[in-house]
Order: structure tokens, then C-alpha cells, then sequence
């Protein structure tokens, strides 16, 4: 199930809880690529034409991080940084649409080959997992990119077990993703978490939030013709 932001409801909690995550849990990692060992983040590439030189530079550091994957396969932090780059290249040029704030069919198609780099990276099953190139890969399945919600969800759950401290705005974030997704089970559990987390002041709020989601998914899931929803 893809997301589908008809409702207009929907689609203000959808696009303000995205907006939260590039901001305040993506706005170290992905805006200006801090926690990880590739300099450069989204914002250095969204902002850039095919006539600077960033494009160039990004380019390059894939070509050295593809050959040294190539050449050490089960080197997992290898595949991390193909993954780091793979994105930051899918975000320069032409590929991204500063408008829209979508990716063009051609950074899609970057996309792609971003997807088959984290999946070779996750096979390897590394101790510790890249924040970095898992909060690459949630904005990589969002809406405007792949839209791929279940691969969302599961790359926004490495991003929660990799946060000492999670909060509940990411738990909000978690629920809402996994209603979307069909994942009524582990939309659940997320919304535990983050009504437990949530100061009481903002108790209600959230819990509105979740339960105006999951009302939603499921509706749409008996209009569509009882589409498949994970309840366990």
C-alpha cells in the first residue's frame, strides 16, 4: 500500500510530520550530513544546479566508495557510504525538483540504485547500523521519492534503535508511518510508546494525530477492497 494523501486531513498530518523529521531528527544527519564518514548532506546537494561543483564532487566520492565496495564486499561500512552517496547524488541537479520538493524520474532512478546498495548493506546484518544511511533511506522511500511505506517503516525503525534516547515525536512519526503502511500491529505498539513519552500538555494532540491515521488506513483499506493490513 502506498501513500495516498487525499484527505485532506491526511495530508496536512502527513506532510507536517515530514516536514518534523527532515527538521528536528533528519536536520543533524541528513540536512548536513553529521554521524556519518561522508562529509555533505541533502541540503548541500538540493541546493546545487548541474553547473556547480558539488555535483562533480559527490560523483567522485561514489566512484572511489563503489570501487572499494566492489573490491571488499562484506565490508559493510563500504556499502554504508555507497548508500550516503548514491542519495546525495540522487538529490544534485537534475535530479531533484527544488519546486516540488520531489525527486524527477531521472533521481528516481538514482533512487533505485540507492535502494540495491542498502539491501546489499542490511544482507550483511552490521553490528551497529549507519543513522546516516538509514535516515537517507526513510526520505528515500517517502512520498516524492520511492513511496515505498514498508521499507519506510522498517528503515525508520533501525533510525529509533540506533537514537540513545528516542522521543515520542519519533514514536508519533513511527505509528504513523506503519498505519499508512498497513501495519495496524506495530502502529499500535508505536503508539504506546509515544502516548507513554509524550509530555501531558501534548498527550491529546498526539494521540488525535495516531488514531486520525490508523481511522483513516483502515477506511481506505475497506475501500480498496479489504487490502491487507498486518492486525498481529
Amino acid at each position: 500500500m502506498l501513500f495516498d494523501l487525499r484527505g485532506r486531513g491526511r495530508r496536512r498530518t502527513v506532510q507536517s510530520i515530514y516536514l518534523g523529521l527532515a527538521i528536528l531528527m533528519g536536520g543533524g544527519l541528513v540536512l548536513f550530513g553529521v554521524g556519518g564518514n561522508v562529509s555533505g548532506g541533502l541540503l548541500d546537494a538540493i541546493k546545487n544546479n548541474p553547473k556547480n561543483t558539488n555535483s562533480d564532487v559527490f560523483q567522485k566520492r561514489l566512484v572511489s566508495a563503489e570501487k572499494l565496495a566492489t573490491a571488499q564486499p562484506k565490508n559493510a561500512q563500504a556499502w554504508a557510504n555507497v548508500v550516503k552517496l548514491r542519495f546525495q547524488v540522487a538529490g544534485t541537479g537534475d535530479s531533484y525538483n527544488d519546486q516540488s520538493g520531489a525527486f524527477t524520474d531521472k533521481g528516481k532512478a538514482e533512487l533505485q540504485r540507492v535502494d540495491q546498495a542498502w539491501t546489499h548493506y542490511i544482507d550483511l546484518n552490521p553490528k551497529k547500523i549507519d543513522a546516516t544511511a538509514a535516515t537517507y533511506m526513510v526520505q528515500a522511500y517517502s512520498p516524492g521519492a520511492l513511496d515505498q511505506s514498508d521499507k519506510l517503516v522498517r528503515a525508520y525503525e533501525l533510525v529509533i534503535d540506533g537514537t540513545p534516547k528516542p522521543t515520542y515525536d519519533q514514536y508519533r512519526n513511527l505509528a504513523i508511518y506503519s498505519y499508512v503502511a498497513g501495519q495496524i500491529r506495530k502502529g499500535d505498539l508505536a503508539r504506546g510508546k509515544a502516548l507513554q513519552l509524550a509530555p501531558k500538555d501534548q498527550r491529546n494532540i498526539v494521540r488525535q494525530q495516531i488514531d486520525a491515521q490508523k481511522s483513516d488506513s483502515l477506511k481506505q483499506a475497506l475501500q480498496s477492497g479489504g487490502a491487507t493490513v498486518q492486525t498481529k
